[in-house]
């Protein structure tokens, strides 16, 4: 039996810690580049680096490094993985440390990745968000079952109605019929 993959979130506890975060920061990373990939706030990373024992540089010591052949290497890698595993966009890669969006797809392509298309990034985080966006749609079809209304849910969960009547029809909620709102209306008399 194969063993589970770990998840996403303990791989991306093993991406921050201090000695994680010390070997981007020495491959050419800023502490800036390392905020943005991480997740975590600008005064974490500058404690997680000295807490590793990390040697800090200054600006135009990370400017020399990043015109070095391997480093350059070294951030094209790390930004088509950043790029394929975590389906950031060019401007993401840009504001990871390439600079420009053309920077960053000069880099990805030395690194042997391939630019997608705006349709392909937009599929590619719709499945990663899928497992999340079925839970909240059981989770509506749960509240709608016992009672509650389409225009409740929506405002409960800051959704607009369109959204809820979609989340149900994603968990195949068998609707109830709709009735009016408001006044009775009259019957006209015929004279």
């Amino acid at each position: 039996m194969n063993p589970h993959p770990p998840s996403p979130a303990a791989a991306l506890e093993e991406e921050t810690t201090p000695q994680a975060l010390r070997k981007q920061y020495e491959t050419g990373a800023t502490v800036a580049d390392l905020v943005t990939t991480s997740g975590l706030s600008y005064g974490t990373v500058l404690n997680r680096l000295r807490a590793a024992g990390t040697v800090m540089r200054t600006s135009w010591q990370t400017r020399r490094l990043r015109e070095d052949a391997q480093a350059r290497r070294n951030l094209a890698d790390r930004l088509r993985t950043l790029y394929d595993k975590h389906g950031a966009t060019l401007t993401d890669l840009a504001a990871a440390g390439a600079g420009t969006r053309r920077a960053a797809r000069r880099l990805l392509i030395e690194a042997g990745g391939t630019p997608r298309t705006t349709q392909q990034t937009l599929r590619m985080r719709s499945a990663a968000d899928a497992p999340a966006r079925k839970k909240l749609a059981a989770s509506l079809r749960a509240k709608y079952e016992a009672g509650a209304s389409v225009p409740e849910l929506a405002e409960q969960c800051h959704y607009s109605v369109s959204t809820v009547y979609r989340l149900l029809h994603l968990a195949k909620t068998r609707m109830r019929p709709p009735h009016r709102h408001g006044p009775t209306p009259r019957r006209r008399r015929r004279s």
